[in-house]
C-alpha cells in the first residue's frame, strides 16, 4: 500500500472510532432518560420504587447500564457482551 492510502485509512479509522464513541455516549444518555421517564410513570401510576429495586436485573441490563470508563479503548470490544459482566 502506498503511504498516502495508509494515511487515508488511518484517518478513516479515527473518524469511525469517534462516531462509535459519540453514538455510545448518546445511547447511554438515552437509556438514562428512558429510565427516568419510566420511574416518573411508575410514580404516577402508584408503583413503589421498592418493588422495582427487588426485581433483579438480567446480566444484559446490568452491563448495558454501566457506562465504560472514558479512558477505555473502544477497539477492544471484539469479545461478547457476557465477558463484560462483573459479579460482585
Amino acid at each position: 500500500m502506498s503511504p498516502n492510502r495508509v494515511e487515508k485509512l488511518e484517518e478513516r479509522v479515527k473518524e469511525l472510532e469517534a462516531s462509535v464513541e459519540g453514538l455510545t455516549d448518546e445511547l447511554v444518555e438515552c437509556k438514562v432518560r428512558i429510565r427516568e421517564l419510566e420511574n416518573a410513570i411508575d410514580e404516577d401510576l402508584g408503583v413503589s420504587a421498592e418493588s422495582d429495586a427487588e426485581t433483579p436485573k438480567s446480566p444484559a441490563e446490568t452491563s448495558a447500564d454501566t457506562p465504560k470508563a472514558e479512558g477505555s479503548d473502544e477497539g477492544d470490544n471484539t469479545e461478547s457482551e457476557s465477558s463484560d459482566i462483573i459479579v460482585a
